[in-house]
């Protein structure tokens, strides 16, 4: 099911949290909300609107981190159900499209829940005190275009980066919907 996050609910607070990669090392929001502000991406393997921006995703995520802005991927579906996000294949998948940032399973789908996500990818950028700045997308790229575009989720980061604020307009991002447990 295609869905649109929410509108930008400025200086919502985001919550703790702990998770580990597939490698079963930990990551908490409090060791990676730097003095840049903070990354977090809810995204998945098998969901072709994350498929079809894994590479431009790598490339601007690889040049945050240049500049000094963290950033966290979260696979919150359920894995049970989508076998395609299992961790050995989220794995691959991030060594597959060069991923330089932690990529952690939400295996209670706790986290997920817990910051309102509704699809992926689902793009959360936090100022240096947690505060959320921006719930928009990656660029202005259509589904099966890739030139001329505009980096708005770079854009946006940098600008959360230097003044604390998010753009004040921000483009939904839209995507497959989280694939929720029928036991939670």
């Amino acid at each position: 099911m295609l869905l649109d996050t929410p509108i930008c609910d400025f200086g919502w607070q985001a919550p703790s949290f702990t998770l580990k990669n597939p490698l079963g090392e930990s990551f908490s929001l409090a060791d990676n909300l730097g003095e840049n502000g903070l990354l977090i991406m809810f995204i998945c393997n098998h969901c072709p609107y994350v498929q079809r921006i894994a590479n431009r995703l790598s490339q601007d995520t690889a040049t945050l981190i240049s500049e000094g802005i963290n950033v966290l991927a979260i696979m919150s579906n359920d894995y049970q159900y989508v076998a395609e996000d299992s961790p050995a294949n989220m794995e691959k998948f991030a060594k597959q499209h060069g991923f330089l940032f932690p990529y952690l399973v939400d295996e209670d789908q706790r986290v997920g829940k817990a910051y309102g996500a509704v699809c992926t990818p689902d793009f959360f950028g936090f100022n240096k005190y947690g505060q959320l700045q921006y719930r928009g997308r990656l660029d202005d790229t259509k589904m099966n275009g890739t030139t001329h575009r505009t980096p708005e989720l770079v854009n946006a980061m940098r600008q959360i980066a230097a003044t604390g604020k998010g753009p004040q307009q921000q483009t939904p991002s839209m995507g497959c919907s989280i694939k929720w447990s029928n036991t939670l």
